[in-house]
């Protein structure tokens, strides 16, 4: 039975939001994500990136290809065009996640899909290096709504039993869509030009730009519904009718503006201050819960390695082992294992119970097997060898993506997982694969020896895996099910379950 039984259910539901199931959710999210990362590999890949021109001593010059030839880029500034995008994402995602208690996430991620498809248009019309760094920095703007809290909304509509699961296929699409842009690099740039690979992004990317804009909002977990005032009113109504109207008004009025108690004063100046003032306090919780710092420590030290084996990993394979079309080599490896490896990972934690101990048992196991695999790959001079060994690596490297999302969002209250999310994003790129592709860049041209700097890179895991070790034994709560702290919350309506169909015709039956 539910609570609200005695009333008129018609007018309490709230209104069916979409045509959104959570399995469509869930796939629409994935192409998103594919889209976004296709775009990373696209960059990377042998046919877009490209080559400086040479000259031997003889005098015999040959012209450069792809961004680096056209632009006569050294390794460093190379590097640079690759990381470029993260400053946008560093500074915007925790903006995003902060403006989620106040306007629709679902219309955030529109608006960010919106400067993503224009930005990477932008790249393909850049003319020196600091347009096409500046369009790539523009790129990370528009990806960190989508990145802070795309991850929330399928956690909130999946299946108890198959969260890790979910969360799996959502990151299967990185090491996929990285595989598929060394691909779609290669070949665009190989029989046309550099720059149609990302026309061709922009012009994927654009309906579900749109879709942001014209499709009736979702709401996350743990967050008040965004034009919800009237709804809010009539369960106030309900809940509180035999205490009276002074009930009814009270719980109103913390809706409509908790800083300044009361309607009728501006609301600009306090809004802000407000945000400002709970972003700084949610910082806080989150700095002093050790699981998310362990996990995020770990998740660091991961991502300075996959950061630059997707970016030099093309140009690595081609030097060390001669590959001929290098591009789709590691694309082929990455696109298999990467798939593989981040589905098992989910579907294997929750066949273990996805608790928090149990995801760092599997990160710690899965990050040292993989790293022993990838370190012990370099060390072959045989191409097939080599192949077999990093393939291995990379699936179990790979395995990790579901395991330590679930922790980022477990351990922390709903209304926190956005900022939660987002500030993972921003410590495992500003400390992560930000500065590692300039500096591996900087280590190739001090040793001028590739195996030497694969073999230094890939150490790096193994301290990954030792953090994620210390986290088996850091005491931890779930805190998926806890109340937000948002006074609003303690109202049992659609903003503590997903407004999905499935659920609104479960509540419209009771």
């Amino acid at each position: 039975m539910s609570r609200f039984s005695d009333a008129n259910p018609n007018a309490l539901s709230p209104p069916n939001p979409s045509w959104f199931t959570p399995k469509r959710l869930l796939g629409v999210f994935c192409v998103i994500n594919l889209l976004n990362y296709v775009d990373r590999g696209a960059i990377a890949s042998n046919g877009v990136n490209g080559s400086r021109g040479t000259c031997t001593e003889s005098g015999t010059c040959t012209s450069g290809t792809g961004i680096q030839g056209d632009f006569n880029l050294n390794n460093f500034e190379d590097g640079v065009i690759s990381s470029a995008f993260m400053v946008g994402l560093l500074v915007a995602s925790p903006i995003f996640a902060s403006l989620a208690k106040s306007v629709n996430p679902f219309r955030l991620i529109g608006f960010g899909l919106s400067v993503w498809t224009f930005a990477t248009a932008g790249c393909g019309i850049a003319f020196d290096f600091w347009s096409i760094t500046v369009c790539r920095m523009l790129v990370g703007v528009g990806e960190a709504s989508f990145i802070s809290l795309a991850a929330p909304f399928i956690d909130d509509n999946a299946p108890v039993d198959q969260k890790t699961a979910w969360l799996g296929i959502f990151y299967m699409c990185i090491p996929a869509g990285v595989a598929l842009g060394y691909v779609y690099g290669g070949l665009v740039g190989g029989y046309s030009n550099w720059r149609f690979a990302f026309f061709g992004e922009a012009i994927l990317m654009l309906p579900f730009a749109v879709l942001g804009f014209v499709m009736k909002p979702l709401q996350l977990k743990g967050f008040s519904p965004a034009e919800s005032k009237k709804a809010l009113t009539a369960v106030s109504e309900v809940k509180d009718d035999s205490t009276g109207k002074g009930g009814m008004l009270s719980m109103k009025e913390e809706f409509v503006d908790q800083t300044s108690k009361g309607p009728s004063k501006p609301k600009c100046g306090f809004i802000n201050l407000d945000q400002l003032s709970r972003f700084l306090k949610d910082m806080k919780v989150l700095l002093l819960e050790q699981v998310y710092v362990v996990n995020v420590l770990g998740y660091i030290a991961y991502n300075f390695v996959i950061g630059a084996y997707s970016y030099w990993g093309p140009k690595a394979g081609y030097n060390i082992y001669h590959m001929s079309d290098a591009d789709l080599v590691f694309g082929g490896i990455t696109i298999v294992s990467g798939i593989l490896g981040t589905v098992a990972g989910g579907f294997v934690l929750d066949k273990m119970t996805n608790t928090i101990p149990n995801a760092f048992k599997l990160l710690s196991a899965a990050t040292f097997l993989g790293a022993g695999f990838c370190f012990t790959a370099f060390c072959f001079k045989n191409l097939y060898a080599f192949l077999a060994l990093f393939a291995i690596g990379e699936l179990l490297v790979f395995a990790t993506q579901g395991p330590v999302n679930y922790v980022c969002l477990h351990c922390v209250k709903p209304s926190m997982r956005p900022l939660s999310m987002a500030m993972s994003t921003v410590s495992i790129h500003i400390f992560g694969d930000v500065p590692s592709s300039p500096l591996v860049g900087v280590l190739q041209d001090y040793v001028n020896n590739w195996r030497e700097t694969a073999l230094i890179l890939t150490s790096v895991l193994f301290l990954a895996a030792g953090i994620w070790f210390i986290g088996i034994f850091v005491h931890s709560v779930d805190r998926f099910n806890e109340d937000s702290d948002h006074p609003v919350i303690i109202i049992d309506t659609s903003s503590t379950m997903p407004l999905l169909e499935e659920s609104i015709a479960e509540r419209t039956e009771l």
